[in-house]
């Protein structure tokens, strides 16, 4: 497998459009140019890419399965509802492709120690993972906040030899993490690399994120053209920072018949301090913090405000400038749900298909789901169903204490249920 052919590259100040671009410190600059310079060899280099799928298919279990959710699907006429299953790959995300081609990118670069941050946890776990199977040191940043709510990856961070840092700045998440993280680069460079978790930064970490995460997008591709009985009607996916996002979409950026529908964290609200949605709320103005122009939840004089989720890894207050273009230039759309749409969603993928997803993952479960019922709406053609891929980017085993907490709410089940026999009357009144 070849990576993308249309590699998603910025312009030469690292710009995509009007986002991107590379504020660090001075200090910094020696290692931006170094990494920049390298990133761009690996590339361009055909055996890079095949040293790094090898050390997917061995170590990850590559390519991950797409599963058709039959259940799921009968719940919705003329639907067909489809997971890439990242959950399946080694640590339990789609995390581990980032770490595994950065790490194979230290080790050509010298470096003995890695540093990242982390909010869910899913990419502090499988950096540690990464550090204890090729034999680099590893810290990872957290915020207190995350720490509290993700107890077992914690415990599996520190178990696999990583040095984990609570982080009690801020609003304690995850941009609280990244910040400290850079703190610690700009004092260790020289034998330290920075091992981003997401598609944001400083150039050249967007670019080089969403090229690893492309694996997810191109794997999916083929698999739904052989299994799936052609190209999907619809992608979803949760965006945080942008990374699954962005290696789903890669899939099938040069086919515009298909629709790419990223999905933030509306949270409680649309309150300031209670959602996590930059685009889709409207709210988010352009500014520079954490390396990069973008897309940024924050008061008119550029102060950045908390940010809620349930879920941790979806809480961030940018978003990756790659997102932000394809967002602007009309490529993939960004819509939003809600804590309780999401608990709900989680339900219903538990009762009808026995699978266990992250509640980050479970946005985009959640969209599809609420957008499917207005599909069984519109007119179709006689015997065609509408293809619905979803990217499982994670699974749900680290959110046990927050999904126990919250599945005090009414059944999920009987709630979409209830929906659908709704819909149905209408459609059935229009005809």
């Amino acid at each position: 497998m070849m990576p993308p052919v249309k590699v998603l590259t910025p312009d030469d100040r690292g710009y995509f459009g009007r986002f991107g671009g590379t504020y660090v410190a001075e200090i910094l600059m020696p290692a931006m140019t170094e990494l920049t310079r390298a990133a761009t060899q690996v590339m361009h280099d055909p055996t890079f890419w095949d040293e790094y799928l090898q050390e997917l298919r061995e170590f990850s279990g590559r390519p991950t399965p797409i599963t058709p959710l039959k259940r799921l699907s009968g719940l919705m006429e003329g639907v067909q509802f489809f997971l890439k299953r990242e959950d399946l790959n080694q640590t339990g995300a789609h995390k581990i492709n980032n770490v595994i081609g950065q790490g194979l990118l230290a080790k050509r670069l010298g470096k003995t120690r890695v540093i990242a941050e982390t909010g869910a946890g899913q990419h502090g776990i499988a950096t540690a993972t990464m550090a204890a199977r090729f034999g680099l040191k590893a810290t990872i940043y957290m915020g207190a906040e995350d720490v509290e709510r993700q107890r077992p990856n914690v415990f599996w961070m520190e178990k696999l030899g990583a040095q984990v840092v609570s982080v009690e700045d801020g609003a304690r998440t995850l941009k609280d993490a990244i910040n400290a993280a850079m703190r610690d680069w700009s004092s260790h460079f020289e034998d330290t690399h920075y091992l981003l978790g997401t598609a944001c930064g400083p150039h050249p970490f967007p670019m080089l994120v969403a090229w690893l995460q492309s694996v997810t997008g191109l794997e999916a591709r083929e698999q739904m053209m052989a299994h799936g009985g052609g190209l999907p009607d619809y992608v979803y996916a949760c965006v945080g920072g942008g990374s699954n996002a962005l290696g789903i979409f890669q899939g099938f950026l040069n086919d515009p018949e298909v629709k790419l529908i990223g999905v933030e964290a509306q949270g409680k609200g649309m309150a300031p301090g209670q959602h996590a949605a930059r685009l889709a709320s409207g709210q988010g103005t352009m500014g520079i913090a954490q390396g990069y122009e973008s897309l940024f939840l924050q008061t008119k004089d550029g102060q950045m405000l908390d940010t809620h989720s349930v879920a941790a890894g979806l809480d961030y207050v940018g978003v990756s400038p790659i997102i932000a273009y394809l967002a602007e230039t009309g490529r993939i759309q960004v819509t939003g749900a809600t804590d309780a749409e999401v608990i709900a969603a989680h339900r219903v993928m538990m009762a009808k298909e026995g699978i266990i997803g992250a509640l980050e993952s479970t946005h985009a479960v959640a969209a599809a789901l609420r957008d499917a019922r207005q599909l069984m709406l519109e007119p179709s053609e006689p015997g065609r169903e509408v293809k619905i891929l979803i990217n499982l980017s994670g699974r749900g085993d680290k959110d046990i204490f927050t999904i126990a907490e919250a599945f005090e709410d009414p059944s999920w089940q009987q709630f979409l249920e209830h929906k659908v026999a709704r819909y149905r009357l209408k459609r059935d009144k229009k005809s």
